[in-house]
């Protein structure tokens, strides 16, 4: 068997005559300390200071890891908005990966929405202007012909996990061009925070078919390629030749689709779900996601998940992809496919998904409703507006992926008390700015019977002398652990069952270990991953997708023991130099 390249052209990973990790180097001095795999600022130890040319270039003092911690931290403290304490913080990751993985997990919960949603958002918006250090993979309409050349110029050779994005809906605020690359530096972030995936394993990935924005393409400083966004055959070309180079280069790769338009989102993954093992978060991870938190909710009423009547508003990615979560959870419940979409009620721009609107679409027409399922309703126009839907149908669940500020209206969420005395309310939009209602008003205007949830962090709510929880309704609980699992099984395709897989497992740790929540507690994240990533690896076998022969035998207790070993945990590991080293 020929031997495995090197995990980096920078260095690679051995093992010692008992068994430890350390790393070999084939770089020395400045050129180590600016590679940030490999850089320990100033916990470098005297003997790797001699033998790899260092000494002179940093502070005498060798800092134990928990005192770097400790200074970053308070460094930290003294930054003043949310959107430069997550430049701050970036600035970190491309100086010191196992720094700053280690000061995130030791403060996941306070970070989390400083590198991620909400303030991600706004990196987002400002990426062009506040450009730092290349991070990730590029490739334009420009250059797309000499993919594999690029792809080459990757120092890493074993990438497991990529998250790609085109940047045409990030987020709430929709077309961003060039900018989508932070949101796929962020997740990737995550992906190793949470989920264990090793920082030399990820890729984040901006594929820049253009952008319709025109303020973008007429600003000078604008990062990205200037010219409106391909479309049709030319679009499906770029991605075609996108995915073919990924599979060359990185076979072992999984793929996260983010971020994509919504008809674009649905047709980019079914073209590529059995092409190279890839997933959309949008639409799976959103939908896992929020079937747990009404799993929960519907348990925290003392009821099922059968027994509610959903309203979905939005039938982007998000919000379809939540409605065939939810029809989903019914069937696996034990409701026919017709029972479970008679449940599910879908509102877009228009009112109602109602067959013969202008443009649905494909993904939509299983929740159209025709206009005899509307018999008994009373409505005024042609197709019922949100407040009507929610009043004929007797909603008891109302989920909201609009971006849509206030679009819950105070008289719509108090028509849901007619149907239930806790109505179950998770306006879930991103970033906090475009949630479609406060979680305050929205226990205000139910006299606390809401049980809510929303997409960005929002303090719970104190009501009549009671404390009202507010569930964050975040993805990261579900794509970091799905990814790790994936990628430990290997798996050959992500199937619908390891989704499921995934929001059944969040949902059981909730029901277990927070009784009366909707979600967990952000800080439990890692091992609310790690549980994940052993619920969908053995999904994986049980669907005969999982590649990974020395995990296929393995019983629940020794996969989960595997899973936990493999999970890449912030440590320095020691440096040696090279052989190959230069002097």
């Amino acid at each position: 068997m020929p031997k495995a390249p090197p995990v980096s052209r920078y260095y690679d990973v051995s093992r010692d005559q008992h068994g430890q990790r350390y790393i070999d180097v084939h770089v020395t001095g400045l050129a180590l300390l600016q590679n940030p795999l490999l850089n320990k600022t100033t916990a470098f130890t005297r003997e790797e200071r001699r033998e790899l040319g260092l000494e002179g270039l940093i502070p005498p003092h060798v800092s134990t890891f928990d005192e770097q911690k400790e200074r970053t931290y308070r460094r930290y403290l003294q930054v003043g908005s949310d959107i430069d304490k997550h430049e701050y913080l970036r600035a970190l990751q491309d100086r010191n990966e196992v720094l700053f993985y280690g000061v995130l997990e030791d403060h996941l919960e306070e970070m989390l929405p400083i590198i991620y949603t909400p303030t991600v958002g706004e990196a987002v918006k400002t990426y062009s202007s506040n450009y730092r250090y290349p991070r990730g993979f590029a490739v334009s309409t420009e250059d797309i012909d000499r993919i594999d050349g690029m792809l080459e110029n990757v120092s890493v050779n074993d990438v497991r996990m990529i998250v790609a994005t085109d940047s045409s809906a990030i987020l709430g605020l929709g077309d961003q061009g060039f900018g989508g690359m932070a949101i796929s530096i962020g997740k990737l972030s995550l992906y190793t925070a949470a989920g264990g995936v090793g920082p030399d394993k990820t890729l984040p990935v901006e594929l820049d078919v253009g952008t319709d924005r025109q303020d973008l393409i007429d600003d000078p400083l604008y990062l990205g390629v200037h010219h409106k966004r391909l479309t049709g055959a030319e679009y499906d070309e770029f991605l075609d030749t996108f995915v073919e180079g990924v599979a060359s280069r990185y076979p072992k790769a999984i793929i996260q689709w983010e971020d994509f338009a919504r008809g674009t989102a649905f047709r980019v993954l079914e073209r590529y779900r059995k092409v190279i093992p890839s997933f959309n978060d949008d639409i799976q991870g959103t939908g896992a996601m929020a079937l747990a938190g009404l799993t929960c909710a519907a348990s925290m009423k003392g009821e099922a998940l059968t027994d509610q009547v959903f309203v979905v508003v939005g039938a982007g990615a998000a919000g379809i992809g939540v409605a065939q979560a939810i029809r989903q959870g019914l069937v696996a419940d034990g409701l026919s496919a017709d029972e479970a979409c008679a449940c599910v009620y879908v509102v877009d721009r228009h009112g109602l998904l109602m067959h013969g609107q202008p443009d649905l679409e494909a993904q939509q027409l299983p929740f159209a409703r025709m206009p005899e399922n509307l018999t008994g309703w009373t409505f005024a126009g042609e197709y019922p507006t949100l407040h009507e839907v929610v009043v004929n149908a007797r909603a008891t669940a109302l989920l909201g992926f609009t971006g849509v500020p206030g679009l819950f209206r105070e008289e719509t969420v108090r028509a849901m008390l007619d149907a239930t005395p806790r109505p179950i309310v998770f306006p879930l939009s991103n970033p906090s700015s475009h949630v479609e209602a406060r979680p305050a008003d929205v226990i205000a205007w139910t006299n606390g019977g809401a049980i809510i949830a929303s997409g960005s962090p929002f303090p719970d709510v104190e009501h009549a002398g009671q404390r009202h929880p507010v569930g964050q309704g975040n993805n990261a609980f579900i794509f970091p652990g799905l990814g790790f699992g994936a990628v430990t099984a290997r798996a050959r395709e992500i199937t619908d069952a390891m989704i499921m897989a995934a929001a059944r497992t969040l949902a059981d740790y909730t029901l277990a270990h927070h009784s009366g929540h909707v979600y967990p507690p952000v800080s439990e994240l890692r091992e609310i991953s790690i549980r994940i990533a052993v619920a969908v690896a053995r999904q994986a076998i049980t669907d005969g997708v999982c590649a990974q022969r020395s995990i296929r035998g393995l019983n629940d207790a020794a996969l989960e023991a595997a899973i936990r070993e493999r999970a890449w945990l912030p440590q320095y590991l020691p440096l040696h130099r090279s052989a190959d080293a230069p002097e």
